[in-house]
């Protein structure tokens, strides 16, 4: 029993670091890319080797 005054407060700050990581990326608008993605499911074609930015 005395190891869940160690895990208990550990498993929280880390489900914290996760709960931040998620906003900043949500923040920063890592996920937005709808024109790829509309485009992507209607192709066939695989592209290998895709573009350098």
């Amino acid at each position: 029993m005395e190891i869940l005054s160690i895990l208990i407060p550990v498993s929280l700050f880390l489900g914290g670091v996760g709960l931040v990581a998620f906003f900043w990326a949500m923040r920063t608008r890592q996920f937005d890319d709808p024109a790829g993605d509309a485009a992507r499911i209607l192709t066939k074609d695989w592209d290998d080797r895709p573009k350098p930015p």
